[in-house]
């Protein structure tokens, strides 16, 4: 079934204004169908659980991190990253994928959602680019490229899980020339 475009926006935002005011835990269908103005009913139709949650912070994140190909990977990875650290800092996102990270431990449906509908394509997306990259010559051949994207995403996301203060573009810009240097890329 074909869904409405405007029911749809209004359930994925009403999932995150939710998850900002109680905590992806406390969030219910039931409170979600209501603050978007549309039946259970449609939500279970599109989504088996609260994962309108997760399409709504996925749809973000993506629009928010483009993997762009200029040229110059440390560029692009400094531009990358900033997205990311933008959107985790901000209300609805941040407080939804926070919440979103914290029930992956009871909730395996959720876990492996977030990994086919997020984490594995943003992984394979972040590989492609540094792929690129390397057919450029930017980055040595043999660099272990899924390390590398764990080295650099690892400590946006345990900053965020942990609260700590957001990176500012000097940390951003360390944190790409430490990934870059360790994969051995000229100039770093």
């Amino acid at each position: 079934m074909r869904r409405s475009e405007r029911a749809r926006r209004a359930t994925l935002q009403a999932a995150l204004d939710l998850c900002t005011e109680k905590g992806y835990g406390r969030v219910t269908v039931e409170a979600i169908a209501a603050r978007a103005g549309v039946s259970k009913k449609t939500i279970y139709r599109w989504w088996p659980s609260k994962g309108a949650v997760l399409e709504a912070f996925t749809d973000a994140l993506v629009d928010a991190t483009p993997f762009v190909d200029t040229g110059d990977i440390g560029a692009d990875l400094r531009t990358h990253v900033a997205g990311a650290v933008r959107l985790l800092s901000v209300p609805p996102f941040g407080p939804a994928y926070g919440g979103i990270l914290s029930e992956l431990h009871h909730d395996d449906v959720l876990a492996q959602a977030l990994k086919d509908q997020l984490v594995d394509p943003r992984v394979e997306e972040a590989v492609a680019r540094l792929r690129s990259a390397q057919d450029q010559g930017q980055i040595p051949p043999g660099a272990n490229l899924p390390l590398a994207v764990e080295m650099l995403y690892g400590p946006v996301y345990y900053r965020h899980v942990l609260r700590k203060p957001v990176q500012d573009e000097e940390t951003i810009a360390d944190l790409v020339a430490h990934v870059l240097r360790a994969l051995g890329t000229p100039g770093y």
